[in-house]
């Protein structure tokens, strides 16, 4: 009988190119499990704490670490040391001595220490909307997340104002709706994905393109240095209304 599911390893060659690992002094790396984010676009929350952080030296120390509650994340204690760590989301300690948020870089993802502030509340981009028996509003967010809006009247559902690729501040770890902010010139926000994945700016255009999906659409960013990229709707998350609403300091 033959094997059924996906395979449970991961070999470093094959894995995705910004995880910090040596490819060549070991065959095998930690998988993470499949979860909230796609294995391209994250990373285990093992390597986290041992390659990026030097919280521990091996995996076994990494488990240590994990099972006495020492590490949050969104909120939550976690104890799984393949949890797949992505985009927006916010480890700490328990001692509430270092934050850190999950941003993009030219590589692909990188931790960037944040203050205690910003620790509380996680950006989420509305990647698709669901309508519920009942007719209320389903949410389905980038992590995984999905958040119910409730609608009083259906034939009026004046609480349904989101629209997909627009983006929510949740509080952590309650889930409560801090903000909304949607996808407009003059909204500062940050490129996902594609060549210019990490840099962020302001947009200052959104070309309309009827005959083909909205996601492609293109958009125009420009830094605070006034140089300019150009990405699809798909690879763009706002990150405020007016000013950017995390902070973008390199790791100390």
């Amino acid at each position: 009988m033959g094997r059924k599911g996906g395979r449970q390893h991961l070999k470093r060659k094959p894995a995705p190119a910004f995880w910090p690992i040596h490819r060549k002094e070991a065959v095998w790396t930690v998988k993470p499990n499949p979860g909230r984010h796609p294995i391209e676009r994250s990373i285990p929350l093992a390597l986290v704490l041992r390659e990026i952080l030097g919280f521990a030296r091996t995996l076994g120390e990494v488990k240590t670490i994990l099972s006495q509650g020492n590490v949050i994340v969104d909120g939550k204690t976690e104890r799984e040391e393949l949890f797949p760590v992505g985009l927006m989301d916010v480890i700490s300690t328990a001692e509430g001595e270092r934050f850190y948020r999950v941003l993009p870089s030219e590589k692909g993802l990188t931790l960037h220490s944040i203050p205690k502030d910003e620790a509380g509340f996680k950006l989420c981009r509305v990647e698709d909307k669901t309508i519920l028996n009942g007719g209320n509003v389903q949410l389905n967010l980038h992590d995984g997340r999905n958040i119910t809006i409730e609608v009083k009247d259906v034939s009026k559902p004046e609480e349904d104002v989101f629209n997909t690729f627009e983006t929510l501040k949740l509080s952590l770890p309650n889930q409560e709706i801090l903000g909304h902010f949607k996808l407009v010139e003059g909204a500062p926000a940050l490129i996902v994905g594609g060549k210019n994945i990490g840099k962020h700016g302001k947009i200052v255009a959104i070309e309309s393109r009827p005959v083909t999906k909205r996601k492609n659409a293109l958009v125009t960013i420009e830094d605070a240095r006034g140089s300019r990229s150009q990405t699809t709707i798909e690879y763009v998350f706002v990150i405020g209304d007016t000013k950017p609403h995390v902070s973008f300091r390199e790791m100390t």
